[in-house]
């Protein structure tokens, strides 16, 4: 790992993660924090105007839209269950970060450009995969539930490791453009967008705040370019 860098892994929904934000920024005092955002969604998510939220679909293809659309329903479902909305903790990072002036630099792809990669990547088999799954979760869903992990889930908490890893896997496995479009590219990019921040501000303190299912992939790849020297080809 870089030795100014820090990577803490969050849930978007859990209250764990707003206390873990908080405590990191206060009591570590980063100098610069490092967002799992672009800058269409930062303003989206500090908005409340709904419009500027919205991703038009001329620009992301049909598959990323609905995509977009049943992620972001899903998301607010759950957030509503747990009494914190999606985001909140990327919120509370902005907002601490003004109180304390701290430099934020945003390190994500911008989303039309996932979502559109998304659109492009998703083919039959895995649309088949899909509505399998869906279908599978419907009539099978305790025995779903038990064989990934997920019966004893508590959305107010970051999954544990072992969990993150499971799941990650079986989008690979089942979902495998998904996985390129969504994460692993995206973990490449982000990984890169780090070491950058890192080798021009040596010496300051950078914390990363990113979903837990990057954390993992984003410190081997730290890990590996502070080895070697190099960054990551994308």
């Amino acid at each position: 790992m870089l030795e100014n860098v820090r990577i803490l892994g969050t849930s978007h929904i859990a209250a764990q993660s707003l206390k873990e934000v908080r405590s990191s920024i206060v009591n570590d005092k980063p100098d610069i924090l490092a967002l799992e955002l672009d800058r269409g969604r930062l303003v989206g998510l500090m908005s409340e105007d709904t419009e500027r939220k919205r991703v038009p679909i001329r620009q992301i293809g049909l598959k990323g839209y609905l995509f977009y659309v049943m992620g972001s329903w899903l998301q607010k479902k759950l957030g509503r269950m747990v009494g914190v909305m999606p985001g909140a903790e990327m919120k509370l990072a902005i907002t601490l970060a003004k109180k304390h002036s701290i430099k934020i630099a945003l390190i994500d792809r911008d989303i039309r450009i996932t979502l559109k990669r998304f659109s492009q990547s998703m083919g039959w088999r895995e649309r088949f995969n899909f509505v399998a799954d869906m279908v599978k979760g419907l009539v099978f869903k305790k025995k779903m539930e038990e064989e990934m992990g997920l019966k004893e889930l508590d959305l107010t908490k970051v999954p544990d490791e072992e969990l993150i890893e499971k799941l990650i896997q079986r989008v690979k496995e089942r979902y495998p453009g998904m996985y390129s479009s969504l994460i692993e590219e995206r973990n490449i990019i982000m990984a890169n967008n780090i070491i950058r921040l890192s080798l021009a501000e040596p010496d300051k303190r950078i914390l990363v705040i990113v979903g837990a299912g990057h954390r993992r992939a984003l410190e081997e790849e730290l890990s590996r370019a502070s080895s070697t020297g190099f960054a990551i080809a994308g």
